[in-house]
């Protein structure tokens, strides 16, 4: 029995070292939510690019699955303040697939909206999403174009914003920020929440500390010139995060990939506990692929959940630094929401989504499978995507 005495106590000192830890941790995490208050309210200070010429454009729309209210995310891009011609081009994969109807409906009801489809099933890689726009590419009928996924919502002066930026000397390409917009249901307004309390105000602060160099889904902006330079969709085709190797490419050729001073929306559609947690892992292993330093990093973005377990030591100063933590987290939520105009949330949901943010941050370290567009993929150390059943539809 004896022999057990000195396990013990090394064993309660590692656990009492441990929740020291958590708890230096969720105070440094404590200060930094407070410079990224900080950041968030300062950004886009400069305001957007002044208006200059609006060439013909092109927008690329990639579609997948039945997305409720995608008829209202497109008329925006069909019914711009913009004076150049506009091609808004839809991709699909299936002929009769929800989206794809939808965009026929649109067609029928609208015959002057500049808005057309084209369906194909032909793979070219494991990404999709990127075979899709390989498929779309030879219906391109102008020089500029902008890419944006179909669960994105704009403003009518966007083209015309993202033209200006464009146009700049060494813009290579231009990519938007995002923040959430939640459809129906918890998860989804759990999904919104995380992307507005935790990816947002996270990319605002590597921005502004010239920390990360970004480039997003919601939209890549380029020339078809630059698209030829970096070989074309082809070289994403295997891509997970095909935007952000774009984004490389682009910069590799030595020009500059221009964020944008303004946000663009992304609905979020998870329906259940199931949906949210596999769409979560797969952006926690997305950006841990791109940055796995950096995404180490980002535990001390957790303070609440680090505080909770630093609470096992029993001390009192823990409990309230967990409240620190929680009330720096509402702060931080009121910012984003004051900054960018969004409606307020039920600041209730913010501690049950810290502690899922940090759930899913634990559990993206173990496993390297990932779920997107119905399919399951496994992620190769370089990036790339391996789908687990390798037939072709």
């Amino acid at each position: 029995m004896m022999s057990f005495v000195p396990f013990i106590d090394e064993a309660t000192t590692l656990a009492r070292s441990l929740c020291d830890i958590c708890l230096a941790a969720a105070f440094i995490g404590c200060v930094l939510m407070l410079f990224e208050s900080g950041f968030v309210l300062g950004f886009g200070a400069r305001g957007r690019a002044a208006g200059g010429t609006q060439p013909p454009v092109t927008v690329l729309k990639p579609l997948h699955g039945a997305e409720p209210e995608l008829t209202g995310r497109l008329a925006a891009f069909c019914q711009q303040d913009y004076e150049g011609p506009i091609q808004v081009l839809c991709g699909a994969r299936e002929m009769n697939a929800p989206a794809a109807n939808a965009v026929r409906t649109m067609q029928r009801e609208h015959p002057d909206w500049p808005i057309e489809l084209h369906v194909d099933p032909r793979r070219y890689g494991s990404n999709r999403k990127v075979s899709n726009l390989i498929n779309m590419f030879p219906h391109v009928r102008h020089d500029t174009l902008i890419l944006s996924d179909s669960d994105i919502v704009v403003d009518q002066t966007y083209l015309r914003d993202i033209a200006a930026l464009l146009a700049q000397p060494r813009a290579g390409a231009v990519t938007t920020l995002y923040h959430g917009i939640a459809g129906e249901g918890l998860w989804a307004r759990m999904s919104a929440l995380a992307i507005n309390t935790n990816f947002l105000p996270q990319a605002i602060t590597a921005l502004a500390l010239k920390a990360a160099k970004p480039c997003f889904g919601a939209t890549i902006a380029l020339r078809r010139s630059m698209l030829e330079k970096i070989g074309g969709f082809g070289q994403f085709a295997d891509e997970l995060a095909d935007d952000y190797a774009i984004g490389m490419a682009v910069r590799s050729a030595g020009y500059d990939v221009v964020i944008a001073p303004f946000l663009v929306g992304h609905v979020c559609f998870e329906t259940s506990l199931r949906q949210f947690i596999r769409h979560q892992i797969r952006v926690g292993r997305t950006v841990k692929t791109i940055d796995p330093i950096g995404y180490a990093g980002t535990i001390l973005t957790h303070p609440l959940p680090l505080a909770l377990i630093g609470m096992l030591s029993g001390s009192a100063a823990a409990a309230l630094l967990a409240v620190a933590a929680l009330a720096s987290r509402i702060a931080l939520c009121r910012c984003v929401e004051r900054r960018f105009g969004l409606k307020r949330e039920k600041y209730w949901l913010v501690p049950l989504q810290d502690i899922l943010a940090f759930a899913v941050y634990v559990a993206s370290y173990f496993g390297a499978t990932v779920h997107w567009r119905g399919a399951e993929y496994r992620v190769a150390t370089d990036g790339t995507l391996i789908e687990d059943d390798p037939r072709r539809p």
